[in-house]
C-alpha cells in the first residue's frame, strides 16, 4: 500500500502560482499513476490531475489546461501540481491518490491527508 503526504498549500493572491508535492512511500509508488483531487466547500470532490508511472500518459482536467501542470519524480517519490494564474475558485483541499489506471477518477485510493489552497481576490 502507498502512503502519500501533500504539502504546498497555502494563502495567495489571485494570479500567484503554488506547485503542490505529494511524496509517496510504498514499494509499489514507481509502478502506480498518481492524481490530484480537490474538494471545496460544500462541492464534492473532483479529478483535477493524473499522471502515469512513466509520464507519459497525462490528464488535466478540460477548464484548467494551459494553468495547471502535473509531473512526477519517481526518484523523489514524488508527484507535483503546478498550478498558475491562480482564481478564487481554485479554493478547496487539495488530495493526492494512486491508482492503476490514470484516466478512472473512480479507481484512485490511497488519499493523502490533503493541504489547504486559499486564493483571495
Amino acid at each position: 500500500q502507498v502512503h502519500l503526504v501533500e504539502s504546498g498549500g497555502g494563502l495567495v493572491q489571485a494570479g500567484d502560482s503554488l506547485r503542490l508535492s505529494c511524496v509517496a512511500s510504498g514499494p509499489t509508488f514507481s509502478r502506480q499513476a498518481l492524481g490530484w483531487f480537490r474538494q471545496a466547500p460544500g462541492k464534492e470532490r473532483k479529478f483535477v490531475a493524473g499522471i502515469n508511472w512513466s509520464g507519459e500518459s497525462i490528464y488535466v482536467l478540460d477548464s484548467l489546461k494551459g494553468r495547471f501542470t502535473i509531473s512526477r519524480d519517481n526518484a523523489k517519490n514524488t508527484v507535483y501540481l503546478q498550478m498558475n494564474n491562480l482564481k478564487p475558485e481554485d479554493t478547496a483541499v487539495y488530495y493526492c491518490a494512486d491508482s492503476h489506471s490514470v484516466y478512472d477518477a473512480f479507481e484512485y485510493g490511497d488519499w493523502g491527508q490533503g493541504t489547504q489552497v486559499t486564493v483571495s481576490s
